[in-house]
C-alpha cells in the first residue's frame, strides 16, 4: 500500500520571494524522520514544491464531445489552503502502519506553528480490472508496479 503525505502550503510558503531556507531544527527534524522512513524500508520519494506562482495549471472545461478545451493558467493562485508545499510518499503493509508513520510527521512550518498534512491511499493497478492498458503500464513500471 502506497500513500502520499501531503503537506499543505501557507501563506509563507507561497509567499516565498527566493530560495527559502527553513531554520535548522526543522531540516534536522524532516531529515531525522525521513532517515527513519529509509532505515525501515519505507520511503519511496519525497520533496518539496516551489509556490504556485512558477507553476501553472490546465484546466479542461466540458465540451460535450469528443474533444477536450484546455485553458492554461499560470500562478500564483489564491486559495493557498488548496494548494501543496511538499510531499512524502512511502510504501507500508496497512492503513494502520501508515498512520503511525504520519503520526511522527514533524510540524511541516515548525514547532508551534499552524500547519496541515493530508495522507491519501494511491490507487494501485491491481485495484482496477485487468485490461491490456493496464499491462503497458505494468510494462513501464507505472502504478507501483
Amino acid at each position: 500500500m502506497r500513500y502520499m503525505i501531503i503537506v499543505k502550503a501557507t501563506a509563507e510558503t507561497e509567499a516565498e520571494t527566493g530560495i527559502q531556507t527553513p531554520d535548522e531544527a526543522l531540516i534536522k527534524a524532516m531529515t531525522d524522520y525521513h532517515e527513519q522512513l529509509a532505515q525501515a524500508g519505507v520511503l519511496l520519494d519525497g520533496s518539496g514544491l516551489k509556490p504556485s506562482r512558477v507553476g501553472w495549471r490546465i484546466t479542461f472545461a466540458e465540451t460535450g464531445g469528443s474533444e477536450d478545451r484546455r485553458t492554461i493558467t499560470d500562478g500564483p493562485f489564491a486559495e493557498t489552503k488548496e494548494l501543496i508545499a511538499g510531499y512524502t510518499l512511502i510504501q507500508v503493509r496497512s492503513r494502520e502502519e501508515a498512520l503511525e508513520w504520519t503520526r511522527r510527521f514533524p510540524n511541516p512550518v515548525g514547532l508551534g506553528r499552524a500547519a496541515a498534512i493530508e495522507v491519501r491511499e494511491l490507487y494501485e493497478l491491481d485495484d482496477f480490472a485487468p485490461s491490456e492498458s493496464l499491462d503497458r503500464l505494468r510494462e513501464m513500471g507505472v502504478g507501483g508496479a
